[in-house]
C-alpha cells in the first residue's frame, strides 16, 4: 500500500500557511516546508516566516534549520524531506508538504534524480567566473541557446539554477529540462492529494503588495542590516531571495528605497506568475480557486477534506 502524502501549494501570498495549519489539525498531519528561504535562521521578515504561535502546536520541518551561509537546493530538500517523512509516518501522522517551490515538490512526489555531481566542479567554477565578469544575463542567454525550456523556466536572477542547467548540459550533452521531464513520467510512490491554491489575479497582486508593505513596517531593512553585519554577502544563495537582494541594493546605494520597494513588489508578482505556470504543467493536481469559496478557509478546508476522503489518503492508519 502506498504511503499517504498531501501537497498544499500555490503562488506566494495566496494564503497557504493558514490553511495548512487548519488541514494539519483536521487530519493529524505534520508540515514539511517546501520554501527555499524559510529554511534559513534569522531570515524571518523577508520570508514571511511562520511564527511558533501561528503553528498551533503543529510540528514543522525545514523551518530555521540552516545558517544563512549554507547552500540549500533541490537535492538537499529531497534528502531532508524523505527523512522527515519517515519520522512522520513512524508517529502515524500524515506529512503535508506546504510551500511554493514546485521544483522541490516534484522531486519528492515523483522520486526525481537530479544527479548532484560534487566531484568535478571545474565547469561550475568557470561559469561562476563568467557570471562575475559578464553578469547573469550573459549566462542566461548562453542557457537559452542550448536548453530553451530551462531558460524559460529559470529566472535570470536564479544564478545557481542557471549554472546548474549549463553544467548538466556540459557534463552529459543532454538538456536538464528533458531529463526532468522524463523523470516526471515516473509513477509516484505515494497515495497523494496535490492541491494548488489560487486566487483572482487582482486580489493576489494586492495581497503581494500589502505583504511587502508589512515587511517594511516590521523592519525588513534592519533584518538585512543585521544579516550583513553577521557576514552575509549578496552572493550567498540565501541573500538572492526576494526581499533581500533588493534591500541590499538600496543599502549599497545602487537605488533609492522607493525603487527597491517597487522592484520587490514587481518581482514578487512576476515570481507568483512563474509559480502558477509551473503548477499548470503538473499532473494530477486539484486546483482550488479561493474566489469560488468566498475566500473562506473554512469552506475550502471542507473541500480539501472531501478530496482526501475520496482518495482514502489516511487508509494506512
Amino acid at each position: 500500500m502506498k504511503k499517504p502524502l498531501i501537497v498544499l501549494t500555490g503562488p506566494t501570498a495566496v494564503g497557504k500557511t493558514e490553511l495548512s495549519i487548519q488541514l494539519a489539525l483536521a487530519i493529524g498531519g505534520e508540515i514539511i516546508s517546501a520554501d527555499s528561504m524559510q529554511v534559513y535562521k534569522y531570515m524571518d521578515i523577508g520570508t514571511a516566516k511562520i511564527t511558533p504561535s501561528q503553528m498551533h502546536g503543529i510540528k514543522h520541518y525545514l523551518i530555521n534549520e540552516l545558517e544563512p551561509e549554507e547552500e540549500f537546493n533541490v537535492v538537499k530538500f529531497k534528502a531532508y524531506a524523505l527523512r522527515y517523512m519517515e519520522e512522520i509516518y513512524a508517529r502515524k501522522k500524515i506529512p503535508i508538504i506546504a510551500g511554493g517551490t514546485g521544483f522541490y515538490i516534484q522531486a519528492v512526489l515523483y522520486g526525481i534524480d537530479f544527479k548532484d555531481n560534487k566531484e568535478d566542479t571545474s565547469y561550475r567554477e568557470q561559469m561562476e567566473k563568467l557570471y562575475e565578469q559578464k553578469g547573469v544575463l550573459y549566462l542566461h542567454e548562453k542557457l537559452a541557446q542550448v536548453d530553451p525550456a530551462s531558460a524559460e523556466a529559470i529566472h535570470p536572477n536564479n544564478v545557481k539554477r542557471v549554472i546548474r542547467a549549463l553544467e548538466y548540459y556540459h557534463q552529459t550533452g543532454g538538456r536538464i529540462s528533458e531529463h526532468n521531464e522524463e523523470q516526471h513520467k515516473n509513477e509516484s510512490p505515494y497515495n497523494f492529494c496535490y492541491f494548488v491554491l489560487n486566487s483572482h489575479r487582482d486580489i493576489l497582486y494586492e495581497r503581494i503588495n500589502r505583504r511587502v508593505d508589512l515587511m517594511m513596517e516590521k523592519g525588513l531593512i534592519k533584518e538585512v542590516e543585521m544579516l550583513l553585519k553577521k557576514g552575509c554577502t549578496k552572493d550567498m544563495v540565501s541573500m538572492q531571495g526576494l526581499g533581500y537582494k533588493e534591500i541590499i541594493s538600496y543599502l549599497n546605494g545602487e537605488c533609492s528605497l522607493e525603487e527597491a520597494v517597487y522592484t520587490l513588489k514587481r518581482d514578487t508578482r512576476h515570481f507568483a506568475k512563474r509559480q502558477l505556470t509551473w503548477f499548470r504543467r503538473e499532473k494530477e493536481v486539484t486546483w482550488i480557486y479561493k474566489n469560488d469559496y468566498d475566500n473562506d478557509d473554512n469552506k475550502i478546508l471542507k473541500v480539501l477534506l472531501k478530496e482526501i476522503k475520496k482518495k482514502n489518503i489516511n487508509a494506512l492508519f
